[in-house]
């Protein structure tokens, strides 16, 4: 269904988190909202979320009903729940649908999985696929089961070709529908989930094999934020960020979309648009391709960081003569298994930054294995660590950056316990010490952002 270069796309693909039609007035915004654009015509659903603070998630709900059923213990309570928040969202919104025979026939369906020793997919896909069907009626337009359209292979990878294939040529004969996230089906037609939250991977699967001008995910934030509310108070929307810019912020704790979801549009060129269902009129943030021009309201794209990492220290006269030296240091973390962030060097020294909970139970073993294989002169280890990413694409560019940065930090009395710049110069990366992580979170935003 990709449109050719002489005629673009003019189609968008909606697809609304479990906030989004947690109740059926969420359902009903969502709904105005497919209404508002008719090129919004693929919608993709997600199972409903809380809506309350003390509310339980249909998805832990499903998770639960599995678990209960493969222990030879009752669920009707758990399902109870489930049954009573989909009747009384159906009945809300005036939707005339056998309720009766499609609770039914997924209860019956989850004691025999469970029974048979399969795993939770088929229930945890369960609310999705009723929203959907809910959703699909509320709207007049076609229901697609993902399990008929979305394939996975033997390895339990995304079968890409006849996927895309498949649900392109179906959607395309359709002209609407609804495509309900994060399942689809094995070789051997069972139900296979992605992992939570892939409901945006459908989002973008279904972008990209109908060629859409533009991706929206519908949630209850305006986009994504320059930094951590929790910790800078009250900070701007990003109103552009290319790909790039995303995965480094997500890869520091940024999240807002599902990580596996930006390759399907990435790929393809195709923008995804961050909206908020209860604000639909605020333009959110556009995730644009890399090469964008488009230009930033301030110096940099975002500000994320992570705490809890050690740095392993070693120091050896002469290191740099010594050939196959970092080899050894990485080789060693791979036969324990422990996966490294960053690796900072002088001339005679080495730095090794890895998360904290990558060393439980195998720090001592690590450094017995680097004192024997390597013969430091000096082995330390410096825990207490967090890590701050400030990323832009403008930072390769502009003068003054790192400048700015580190007078900022400086002026805050934080003491910078690492640096690291990738090759990209996307981004500049300081370890400060956990306890100044929101002094310095503060310091940099307030830096560029004026």
């Amino acid at each position: 269904m990709n449109a050719s270069p002489s005629t673009p796309s003019t189609v968008k693909v909606a697809k609304f988190g479990g906030s989004s039609l947690a109740s059926s007035e969420q359902i009903a915004k969502a709904h105005a909202i497919i209404d508002a654009d008719p090129d919004r015509r693929f919608v993709v659903p997600s199972a409903p979320g809380k809506r309350s603070a003390d509310d339980r998630k249909v998805t832990d709900l499903l998770y639960l009903c599995h678990e209960s059923a493969g222990q030879g213990v009752a669920f009707d309570e758990a399902f109870g729940i489930i049954e009573k928040r989909f009747r009384g969202i159906a009945e809300e919104l005036g939707v005339e649908l056998d309720m009766d025979a499609l609770l039914g026939e997924v209860k019956a369906k989850i004691a025999e999985n469970a029974q048979t020793g399969r795993g939770p997919d088929y229930a945890a896909s369960r609310g999705e696929y009723l929203n959907g069907r809910i959703l699909a009626e509320r709207l007049g337009i076609a229901f697609v089961d993902s399990a008929e359209v979305i394939f996975f292979n033997s390895l339990g990878r995304l079968d890409e070709e006849r996927t895309y294939r498949t649900l392109g040529d179906k959607l395309q004969e359709l002209g609407r529908a609804v495509v309900p996230g994060f399942y689809g089906s094995t070789p051997e037609g069972h139900i296979k989930t992605f992992s939570r939250g892939g409901s945006d991977v459908t989002g973008a699967i279904v972008a990209r094999a109908t060629g859409a001008k533009v991706y929206e995910n519908w949630t209850d934030v305006s986009g994504l934020l320059m930094t951590d509310p929790r910790v800078v108070n009250q900070p701007q929307t990003i109103e552009t960020l290319t790909y790039r810019e995303l995965r480094e912020l997500s890869y520091m704790g940024a999240t807002v979309l599902h990580p596996e979801a930006v390759f399907p549009v990435r790929h393809a060129g195709i923008p995804v648009n961050i909206r908020n269902t209860n604000d639909p009129e605020h333009p959110g943030t556009l995730i644009v391709g890399s090469d964008t021009e488009q230009p930033t309201r301030y110096p940099i794209t975002g500000i994320a960081g992570r705490k809890d990492f050690t740095i392993i220290h070693l120091e050896k006269t002469l290191m740099n003569e010594v050939i196959g030296y970092g080899e050894q240091v990485l080789g060693i973390l791979r036969r324990n298994g422990v996966s490294f962030e960053h690796m900072p060097s002088g001339i005679d020294t080495l730095s090794i930054v890895v998360a904290d909970d990558e060393l439980t139970g195998k720090l001592d073993r690590v450094l017995e294995d680097l004192r024997r294989d390597i013969e430091p002169d000096t082995l330390s280890v410096d825990p207490d660590l967090a890590l701050i990413a400030t990323v832009g694409r403008n930072m390769k560019t502009k003068p003054g950056m790192a400048a700015t940065l580190f007078s900022a930090l400086a002026e805050a009395s934080v003491n910078i316990r690492m640096i690291d710049q990738g090759s990209s110069e996307l981004n500049i990366i300081v370890g400060v010490n956990v306890n100044d992580f929101d002094t310095a979170l503060n310091a940099i935003y307030a830096a560029y952002v004026k």
